[in-house]
């Protein structure tokens, strides 16, 4: 993976983790494990296990 690449993924993964914590209330740490266990842009999966962890 070239750095840009690189960058341009983990830009992808902190917007998408800001986006979980925004939405579901998680914490950053669980939306970033979320998104490394179930991958970036799987937004239904990370949804409903973000809101599972809330309860």
């Amino acid at each position: 993976m070239s750095s840009e690449s690189g960058r341009e993924f983990q830009t992808a993964k902190e917007k998408q983790a800001n986006w979980l914590v925004d939405r579901t209330g998680i914490t950053h740490t669980q939306a970033h494990e979320l998104i490394d266990l179930l991958g970036v842009g799987n937004l239904p999966p990370l949804v409903r296990e973000a809101l599972l962890l809330k309860k």
